[in-house]
């Protein structure tokens, strides 16, 4: 416990704060450095964050696993490595939104039923011209710099496909908390043509980063307040999230590992030849074999031993019949 200073320790304290003997400012030195260490705080984005949060929690590990969702559909159809990352969430009144949008490469709106309304899916010029190429079969190391202009008609129709693949990603996504049906309602490259809500009503907006190797582009998700409030309370309650780390790389490895087709043979045996004997091969050579009639044959899967098999037939078609497994 600290000491508590007596009245004549208390006179003497206050005589050298007036003799000056205890400075009460800090030097201008210390006072610097302190400002220099000082942060900016926004104290109006830093409520509103907090509002948001407060509002929608859970809701960016909803954008991370459609993240995640997106990343693997994408990789898989256009057999390229993507990365897509969320960065910040944020809200908007719709009117600003849109008319802070610029030039987009496409827009698409995304009907989410049984939600209200729908969401809009955009994608920047960077990102739409690169899967463009990529779906013309342009080279991974043809490092080509975007056209600065809208997408053509013909182009967003090659842009759609891949809008509508992201919309199983969030029937994926969103299955935890309700089961959706997205469509893609509409794609279009004008900020004014398209619409999910009122001018003046609330958008709570994500940013995502796509990096591939042929550069970096950029997404924004838009989801109208209206269409998130009815499964605000669903939200509030997901903190178990077992549910949605179902889909980790390793279970979708282990998926998709037992939908791989693998090549099998049934071998009756190996013979060794030289590049000369086989040269000379001419019809009616008999070739002897290192196999017993009356033994097993061997199944390989893919170069490797697996199984032992009797040959045969059933329903008259050459079949063989698993005996035992080979187990090394």
């Amino acid at each position: 416990m600290e000491p508590i200073l007596n009245k004549q320790e208390i006179a003497e304290l206050l005589q050298a704060i007036r003799s000056g003997q205890i400075p009460l400012d800090t030097p201008e030195g210390r006072r610097q450095e302190r400002l220099q260490n000082a942060k900016e705080v926004d104290l109006f984005n830093l409520e509103r964050k907090q509002s948001e949060e407060s509002r929608f929690p859970n809701f960016d590990l909803i954008l991370d696993n459609f993240c995640m969702n997106y990343t693997i559909a994408l990789t898989n159809e256009l057999q390229r490595n993507f990365s897509i990352t969320r960065n910040t969430i944020e809200a908007f009144e719709f009117q600003k939104f849109v008319a802070d949008i610029g030039d987009p490469g496409a827009i698409g709106i995304l009907n989410m039923p049984p939600l209200k309304q729908g969401i809009l899916f955009i994608t920047d010029l960077p990102f739409s011209f690169a899967m463009i190429e990529i779906m013309l079969g342009a080279s991974p190391d043809i490092d080509a710099k975007p056209p600065e202009r809208r997408l053509t008609t013909l182009e967003l129709t090659m842009i759609r496909p891949l809008m509508e693949l992201s919309c199983a990603c969030f029937d994926k996504t969103f299955k935890p908390l309700l089961d959706i049906e997205t469509h893609l309602h509409k794609i279009d490259n004008s900020p004014r043509l398209v619409s999910v809500t009122e001018p003046d009503s609330e958008v709570l907006t994500s940013k995502l980063t796509v990096q591939l190797k042929e550069g970096t582009g950029e997404i924004t998700l838009a989801f109208p307040v209206a269409t998130l409030s009815p499964i605000r309370e669903k939200l509030h309650s997901l903190l178990n999230m077992d549910e949605m780390t179902k889909g980790s790389w390793r279970t979708i490895l282990q998926k998709s590992i037992q939908n791989m087709e693998m090549h099998l043979t049934a071998q009756s045996g190996t013979l060794d030849l030289t590049i000369g004997q086989i040269a000379n091969l001419r019809k009616g050579d008999i070739l002897p074999l290192d196999y017993d009639p009356n033994g097993p044959l061997k199944v390989l899967v893919g170069d490797q031993l697996k199984y032992f098999a009797k040959p045969g037939t059933h329903r008259g078609k050459k079949a063989i019949s698993i005996t035992s497994v080979y187990d090394n």
